[in-house]
């Protein structure tokens, strides 16, 4: 099926907008016409006073010409502002309609996807390619049916008075034309998405570098410790370098001919005037050399549109790579868990692009109200078991059931209120508190949200801030540790009440205070609930009533602490290790 254009679907995002969008090109292109009327009348001015020289008290219709060409400038003026309000209104709807369309379709897929694409990439495509859509459809356009308009009305213009003079005028045009054809053709398009290309991986390893500017300072370290980020700058400065070079010679070429058509028609005219001059070819002379400008101006006009076009056809593919990713498949008989119970049958994953599986045919059954551990080394595939059984990926291999029932069969909105996730960095939204933890639970009144911060051991917290409950989270330097964050989200969860929890190292960014307060909250929380914890610090799962040991993607072992502890295997090893770190001490020799 042959793609949509951009501008069809553009206008599609306008919906009812798109009769303003077509309006704007209407009053563009008038607006451009009465814009060459002035120079009619001053060409009439000036021919009135050359007729009647040196009696200039003859002239008549000065004044008339001279109000007119006013008139018909501020005509002009006027038409033009209408056309851009009638195109900023539709710009904005367009430009707000797409970001609302990406949002709605980000939230239908699988959560796993910001692992893959990056969430610095994912603003740039949803708010500064949309943004791009504005400038294009605001400016863009309206100037491109104004610079369309204006060429009709200078080509009659140019040969009503003396055809060899416009003729003369349009050669330079023609050159630069080509010239600009060169510049804004294919070769053009695969550069704009290059420099689109450098411009969002800078901003992606921007993001990851920011995120880890308190370990460089930490440690004393530069720049070039984020080697990514440093390549990513290295390489945008050599592409537009390279780029502005490659395009410096045909620009200059441009430049000169576009705004040198004067020279040309006075070369002309010292030709054509070897014999004599007479006021009527002085009179067209003049003319030409007083409307000329406005053919620069217009093939910059098409010349930006052009280039314009190119960064909004990118923008457009960008968020298309968005719109086109499938969201998770609903399912058309769904049904309801009939307990909390988890099961894993040989469950195997992969992650796009990866060359191993992240787990390899797991199969594991987790009782209703039991708890069980996930540990084992980094990378070992822990955090994609848990994020697979709140369907964060799905699978193609095997099957996660939940109450008996394939996730998949479960309606989105079933599976979110059956399964809740803590992760190990909480983020909180710029709002209340009270908001914050009412997001679990829209319609919750006041008096729950309140009873939820108490079982998760904020009242500490709500004690110190200026206006407890309803202080706002990031403004007027209202913030809290990751700690303090952590307890607020473990009460957003608390309000939720879903029977089965996926507590992802929860605790991982606490003080010792916080932790104790996280795991207080925690022990209140778990109570009758299927609980799934991943966990690097052993400490932490000792009371677990099953720990599940996972290496390179598979179950290296299962038991109590204390079975595993006995055995002479991965986790035995593990807790040694634990204990001997837990026991070192600065300037201590163990020795």
């Amino acid at each position: 099926m042959k793609k949509e254009s951009n501008l069809k679907q553009l206008l599609r995002y306008a919906g009812g907008y798109k009769y303003l969008t077509v309006a704007s090109w209407i009053f563009s292109a008038l607006s451009a016409l009465a814009a060459l009327l002035p120079f009619v009348y001053i060409w009439k001015v000036i021919r009135e006073v050359l007729d009647a020289a040196p009696d200039y008290g003859a002239v008549q219709n000065l004044s008339y010409n001279g109000w007119m060409a006013v008139i018909s400038a501020v005509a002009a003026i006027l038409i033009y502002i209408a056309a851009l309000i009638c195109s900023h209104l539709a710009a904005f709807r367009v430009q707000a309609n797409i970001r609302r369309a990406a949002m709605h379709h980000i939230v239908t897929l699988p959560m796993g996807f910001m692992d893959g694409i990056g969430s610095g990439k994912v603003r740039k495509i949803v708010y500064e390619s949309s943004a791009a859509t504005e400038t294009y459809l605001a400016h863009q356009l309206p100037d491109k049916a104004n610079a369309l308009a204006t060429p009709v009305g200078l080509f009659v213009l140019l040969f009503v008075f003396d055809w060899r003079l416009g003729l003369l005028s349009l050669l330079p045009v023609a050159a630069a034309f080509l010239i600009m054809s060169v510049m804004t053709g294919k070769r053009m398009r695969k550069k704009m998405e290059e420099y689109n290309n450098a411009l969002g991986q800078m901003a992606g390893e921007a993001v990851e570098y920011v995120r880890g500017i308190s370990v460089v300072k930490t440690f004393g370290q530069s720049v070039f410790s984020f080697r990514r980020f440093k390549e990513s700058i290295d390489n945008y400065e050599k592409w537009v370098i390279a780029y502005t070079k490659d395009l410096r010679f045909p620009m200059m070429c441009y430049t000169t001919l576009v705004n040198g058509i004067f020279a040309v028609l006075i070369a002309a005219a010292l030709v054509m005037t070897s014999g004599g001059v007479t006021n009527e070819f002085l009179l067209n002379l003049m003319y030409y050399i007083i409307i000329t400008p406005i053919i620069t101006l217009t093939l910059t006009k098409i010349m930006y549109a052009s280039e314009n076009k190119l960064i909004v056809a990118d923008a457009m593919s960008r968020i298309d790579s968005i719109m086109e990713m499938k969201p998770l498949p609903e399912t058309k008989s769904p049904k309801r868990p009939m307990d909390n119970s988890v099961e894993f049958s040989g469950v195997s994953f992969r992650y796009k692009d990866a060359r191993r599986n992240a787990l390899e045919n797991i199969s594991l059954t987790i009782n209703p109200g039991e708890h069980v551990a996930f540990v084992g080394p980094s990378g070992g595939g822990k955090t994609t078991l848990a994020s697979i059984a709140a369907r964060f990926q799905d699978i193609e291999n095997g099957s996660v059931k939940i109450g008996g029932v394939n996730v998949k069969d479960i309606p989105k909105e079933e599976l979110m209120d059956t399964v809740s996730f803590v992760f190990q960095d909480s983020r909180l939204l710029k709002t209340s508190i009270l908001e914050n933890v009412r997001m679990a639970k829209p319609d919750a009144s006041r008096e729950e949200i309140l009873k939820a911060l108490r079982d998760a051991q904020c009242d500490d917290i709500l004690e110190k801030l200026p206006k407890g409950v309803d202080t706002v989270v990031g403004a007027k330097g209202v913030y809290l540790s990751g700690g303090e964050q952590q307890r607020i989200s473990i009460a957003r969860v608390m309000l939720k009440n879903a029977p089965v929890l996926i507590l992802d190292e929860a605790t991982a960014f606490a003080d010792p205070d916080n932790e104790a307060k996280v795991q207080a909250a925690f022990s209140v929380l778990a109570k009758g609930k299927t609980v799934l914890m991943i966990a690097h610090r052993l400490s932490t799962v000792i009371g677990a009533d099953r720990i599940v040991v996972i290496k390179d993607g598979k179950i290296a072992d299962t038991g109590t602490h204390e079975q595993l502890k006995a055995k002479d295997g991965l986790y035995a090893e593990m807790w040694r290790q634990y204990n001997k770190a837990a026991k070192w001490k600065v300037g201590v020799s163990n020795a």
